[in-house]
């Protein structure tokens, strides 16, 4: 197995863990938010039930996207990972919406407070914070953005949390308002959610380019031998950076010097930018 295929395995048992991890928070926040009423709880828990469905769609694409190029798949797979984060942030709106729309319609409701809930909310902390630890410093090991956004996530999952406790308290105080208020901010924060991961799926399945074209021509035509940069272009597949680009060399060159010429500008991209698929067409250079 080479280095890149037991990373993808590495990746995968994280994202495995995780998701075991969050199925039992899952439980735990509807249990607690069906016993004491509370809207906000039960939120946090469709939330949660996002992480978990997250995690089986991570786990899908990584052994999808680490597959090699095929007939079909000339570039690769990586970009079902794409539409994997693209299809999460579709569902979040879904459900941010839905308890948006629950929480200004529901009937006021008795919310009770006790202790075995408050203790078992405050373990979900505990266990969301050791959580997100874990995956962020296995992210930076394994050099994963999946994994370094799902990181992010969890640690703002602790965030959401505390603001549920907060707020379930105090209605069970007699504040009642206050749960419908939580539950909008819980809302809010889904959309927010849905809003960052449009933001990376969106450029990459648009082909957006991964790397600025004048920065590219300013280091290509730097190269000993380049004479002339056009038509670059670049965009990215999954998390990969993708390079094509034309150059005019002098006519005279022969084929090997031409190569070798082409074969400094991939050595160069691969070292300046960490591109990793790059494709040079060679023309003959004739000033205008």
């Amino acid at each position: 197995m080479d280095k890149k295929s037991q990373r993808d395995k590495a990746v995968e048992r994280v994202i495995i863990i995780e998701g075991l991890a969050n199925l039992v928070v899952l439980i735990a926040k509807f249990f607690v938010g069906i016993m004491t009423g509370s809207l906000a709880i039960i939120g946090d828990a469709i939330h949660s039930l996002t992480d978990v469905i997250n995690n089986i769609v991570a786990w899908m694409v990584m052994r999808v996207s680490s597959a090699p190029p095929d007939r079909e798949h000339p570039y690769g797979h990586r970009k079902f990972e794409t539409l994997a984060v693209f299809f999460l942030a579709s569902l979040l709106i879904v459900l941010a919406f839905e308890l948006a729309m629950h929480a200004v319609n529901k009937e006021s409701t008795v919310i009770v407070s006790s202790g075995w809930g408050l203790a078992i909310m405050l373990g979900i902390l505990v266990v969301n914070i050791a959580l997100a630890t874990w995956e962020r410093k296995k992210a930076k090991e394994l050099n994963s953005d999946i994994l370094l956004a799902d990181a992010s996530h969890t640690f703002a999952d602790v965030m959401t949390t505390i603001a549920i406790i907060v707020g379930w308290q105090l209605s069970a105080m007699g504040y009642y308002w206050l749960d419908r208020v939580a539950a909008l901010a819980v809302s809010g924060f889904i959309f927010y959610l849905a809003y960052t991961l449009f933001k990376r799926a969106l450029p990459v399945l648009t082909d957006k380019y991964a790397l600025d074209p004048e920065t590219l021509s300013s280091a290509v035509i730097e190269v000993n031998g380049v004479l002339k940069v056009s038509k670059v272009r670049s965009r990215w597949i999954g998390d990969e950076k993708l390079v094509d680009l034309v150059i005019a060399v002098a006519p005279q060159l022969s084929t090997e010097e031409s190569h070798q010429i082409t074969n400094n500008i991939e050595t160069m991209l691969a070292d300046k930018f960490d591109v990793s698929d790059i494709s040079i067409h060679v023309e003959p250079y004739r000033p205008m």
